[in-house]
């Protein structure tokens, strides 16, 4: 790579970022290490849910990924060009304890040790991430997180992992989008397990915090003080089409269910009330038992915030009815123009600086941006070189709207890029590419595309200023 920084607008709000402030890039286990069937790791949901036809585009699966499992220091070095802080990798549970209970696989966690000492040979701090996805199978056939017990399982876990890398990892994220675990695994069948049950997701929604406490709660007693925890949500604005009633509280229950019965529990020790009477309406009760709101609400030293797109919504169909064919509110998502990704998202910055701006005055966490990227049809040169502008147009505006948040007073410390490189998007396969440096699958060679060489260029600039 090209080592010439280029010097930063000081018009553009990114030039207001401090010294201080961290910088990374991010990935997860499933998507790029590959090797499911090596050194005694047993299946996940994932691998599971591979294998039901049409799930996942063209049948493919995580079998080799990025063949990161084989590939790990080659990908270090990578990281290291880019000059960044900071590398944020989520640890395979069932590649640590297989079925996902009983004792640690050495074999397994070898590699995260592998892994940590790798990056911190090459002046990268390693920030964990103990659940991205990867449910081993066999508490699936359990229950799930539906279950209760999958939240002890997790804490049981996730204490094998502190153990062994507590003395190298400072930071510590419990879970990565428990939206996405309990929304698109349990509710609406996108991703594994594939099932569709809404009473099943809300149910998994609280155990999924209650693993988050219990794990939190475990590792900070056994912490010398020195270690950070947090927890890492996506979230967006919901906007609502029009000042009607339907359309403000299609946007109220958007927020009740992408946000707040997240972060209130977590930082007030209650579900909201408004979400409650909504469930009731369902005939849906939380299985909430006596001291599982003390345990979630366990305090956390940071709030990681993933951040992609924001949405207009109406509370009516195309037919202007309030109720769907179930019965239940509507709320649709209204396209309104903008430029979109090949994810068909639409691309709202200043949502990004709204959100920010918004967590920091309802809920007072320190945060750090885990991950936000972009995904765009990609087209290599005969070399494999990708010049993405517009990616690098997305990372420009995101990041500035970063910077516009810290300026209204966000405790924001640092961003991860998402991702370090074109991986497996889970129900999009192969298909979507949100990284800043291009894998060919068929060879596995990794080139930087131009928003890896637009990114390290920025974080050079700013430290120099």
């Amino acid at each position: 790579m090209d080592t010439t920084a280029t010097p930063l607008d000081r018009q553009n709000p990114i030039a207001t970022l401090p010294p201080s402030f961290r910088w990374g890039v991010a990935t997860s286990a499933y998507q790029i290490e590959g090797a499911i069937d090596e050194d005694g790791r047993t299946r996940s949901i994932w691998d599971t849910f591979c294998e039901v036809p049409d799930a996942i585009a063209k049948g493919d699966t995580g079998e080799v990924a990025c063949d990161h499992y084989h590939r790990m220091p080659q990908d270090v070095a990578l990281i290291r060009e880019l000059g960044v802080d900071l590398y944020r990798f989520s640890v395979a549970w069932p590649r640590v304890q297989p079925h996902g209970r009983g004792p640690v696989n050495p074999a397994g966690l070898a590699f995260y040790d592998r892994l940590t000492d790798e990056l911190l040979a090459n002046g990268i701090e390693p920030w964990v991430t103990l659940y991205h996805w990867d449910l081993p199978q066999e508490l699936e056939d359990a229950g799930g997180w539906p279950n209760r017990d999958t939240a002890y399982r997790f804490a049981d876990y996730s204490m094998f992992v502190f153990d062994a890398l507590q003395d190298r990892v400072k930071t510590w994220t419990t879970l990565n989008e428990p939206w996405c675990s309990a929304m698109l695994g349990y509710a609406y069948g996108a991703h594994a397990p594939g099932r569709r049950d809404f009473a099943a997701s809300m149910r998994a929604v609280h155990h999924l915090l209650l693993g988050h406490g219990l794990a939190t709660q475990r590792m900070r007693a056994a912490s010398d003080g020195r270690h950070e925890f947090g927890i890492t949500l996506n979230m967006g604005v919901a906007t609502p089409e029009t000042d009607s009633a339907a359309d403000r509280d299609a946007a109220r229950r958007s927020d009740a269910l992408g946000t707040r019965i997240y972060l209130d529990p977590l930082v007030h020790g209650r579900y909201p009330a408004d979400l409650v009477e909504d469930l009731a309406a369902q005939h849906i009760t939380l299985p909430v038992e006596d001291g599982d709101l003390e345990v979630i609400s366990t305090p956390i030293d940071v709030l990681g915030v993933n951040y992609y797109f924001s949405e207009t919504v109406s509370g009516v169909d195309e037919d202007g009815n309030a109720t769907d064919a179930t019965g239940l509110p509507v709320s649709r998502p209204i396209p309104t123009g903008r430029p979109i990704t090949a994810m068909g998202w639409e691309i709202v910055p200043e949502g990004f600086t709204q959100l920010l701006t918004r967590l920091h005055n309802d809920y007072g966490l320190p945060m750090v941006v885990t991950e936000n990227g972009s995904a765009f049809d990609d087209e290599p040169d005969e070399t494999g070189f990708v010049d993405d502008q517009d990616r690098i147009a997305y990372f420009d505006s995101h990041i500035g709207a970063v910077a516009l948040a810290r300026q209204q007073g966000a405790d924001i410390r640092g961003y991860f890029a998402w991702s370090l490189m074109d991986n497996f998007e889970w129900a999009y396969g192969y298909d979507k590419r949100f990284g800043i440096v291009r894998v060919d699958y068929d060879t596995q060679e990794r080139t930087p595309k131009a928003s890896a060489h637009w990114y390290r260029d920025t974080i050079k600039a700013l430290r120099a200023s």
